[in-house]
């Protein structure tokens, strides 16, 4: 397997809802980093002095997830100076792109042996928090077109002509889903709990809120906060649109200026059918044959292969699905060959009509449930579903899978990964 990017391990947090009632408010980006890089160096008996680098995605580079949150992250974990650290930025598709970045560095030679994924606390550094002229420059938003991510996808849901039953009955299915692999461990694996008491910066944490008042570590957050079993198909049609406030506001306006194809947007989305945010971190251990043999690791996935494209930036949320329909066709395979398709649920819309064009049911497309349901912490996400794919190719004895995240501006990536057998 020389000349491979193998997965040899997945590690990932908890997602947190991103409000100040969540339970990972109290701890800081790189303080979610550090303790997923000291148990994944725990679990493998890594000599992490043979990481070649450390490269996360991060959506919102500013205050404490500014200054190359990665190096810092490394640096604190104690992975010894020589361990370089990069932090990038493909807005949701940051953590993705980490992951496809960094696998085409094993497979030229580049690295042997590297840490990816991404991080992002929503409830500490807010969505738009970076000020950057796509969010805040009257100009720039007219002349490209930006728009608010909800807007896009109410005008994605007009244009393909899906009704509210239609996207509610996604919302529900993702949450089914979510419920019953959350209540059966399928992420067992993959999931460590997040503690408080490491001493890291950013922890918030009052000792005097332990239930013996002292310094030894508590378990925060040991599940996926946000998911809702309770679910119904009448509690989700009684909740209202969630943008079409926004859309009066002059959002509706910008768009139909920019995407003269229809004349009108139908606001159809909610809260119960849109991505939750989230914080979260993940990482994955990425190598090539020479480096697995010397941890003792048995490789669990191969990543094939990544793909980023760009679409109309007013349109935006399709990119995912380019993404993946270009990654598939530069593999030589069909939609049908896919086992598993991790795409993360940038509103009921997209879903469905990525479930639409290629085929992809329910058994195959997000088997897991998906952001609607576990949540969307911007950097991490791409990299948690890059881990949630190779989890579910081996639930079901797959060969290939695929995840995809679109991003702001029209942009998307996708990774093709095989499940290598045991």
């Amino acid at each position: 397997m020389s000349g491979n990017a193998l997965v040899l391990d997945y590690v990932r947090t908890p997602r947190g809802k991103a409000s100040a009632k969540g339970a990972l408010r109290g701890e800081s980006a790189v303080g979610l980093v550090v303790g997923l890089q000291r148990e994944l160096a725990r679990r493998t008996s890594l000599d992490v002095e043979q990481v070649e680098d450390v490269v996360l995605g991060c959506a919102s580079q500013v205050d404490e997830q500014g200054a190359d949150l990665a190096r810092t992250a490394t640096l604190l974990a104690q992975w010894g100076d020589r361990v370089p650290g990069a932090t990038i930025n493909r807005f949701c598709a940051s953590g993705i792109d980490a992951v496809g970045q960094t696998a085409a560095r094993v497979r030229a030679g580049d690295l042997r042996l590297a840490v990816a994924g991404g991080v992002e606390s929503v409830s500490r550094v807010p969505m738009f928090a970076d000020r950057g002229p796509l969010w805040t420059d009257a100009e720039t938003i007219r002349r490209i077109g930006a728009v608010h991510m909800g807007i896009a996808a109410d005008l994605n849901a007009t244009i393909e002509e899906f009704g509210r039953e239609e996207l509610d009955a996604y919302g529900l299915e993702t949450q089914q889903k979510a419920a019953a692999a959350r209540e059966r461990g399928a992420f067992a694996r993959s999931l460590v709990p997040v503690t408080a008491g490491a001493g890291l910066p950013g922890h918030d944490h009052d000792r005097a809120a332990r239930p013996d008042g002292g310094d030894r570590e508590v378990v925060l957050l040991d599940h996926d906060e946000l998911v809702r079993p309770q679910t119904t198909l009448e509690t989700l049609a009684g909740l209202p649109p969630a943008f079409a406030a926004l859309g009066e506001s002059g959002q509706d306006a910008i768009a139909l200026g920019a995407y003269p194809g229809v004349d009108h947007i139908d606001h159809l989305h909610t809260v119960g059918t849109s991505p939750a945010m989230a914080d979260a971190a993940a990482l994955l251990l990425i190598g090539d044959a020479s480096a697995a043999e010397r941890a003792g690791l048995r490789p669990r996935a191969r990543i094939v292969a990544a793909a980023t494209t760009a679409v109309n930036p007013v349109v935006m949320l399709t990119a995912g699905q380019s993404a993946v329909e270009e990654v598939i066709a530069r593999a030589g395979l069909r939609p049908a060959d896919i086992d598993v398709f991790e795409f993360a649920e940038a509103f009921s819309a997209l879903c469905l009509r990525f479930r639409r064009d290629l085929d992809a049911g329910p058994d195959r497309l997000n088997p897991h449930g998906g952001t609607m349901a576990m949540g969307h912490a911007f950097g991490a996400t791409g990299a948690i579903l890059v881990g949630s794919c190779v989890e579910a190719l081996e639930d079901r004895d797959g060969r290939y899978g695929v995840a995809a995240v679109s991003g702001a501006a029209g942009l998307g990536v996708a990774v093709l990964i095989e499940r290598l057998p045991a």
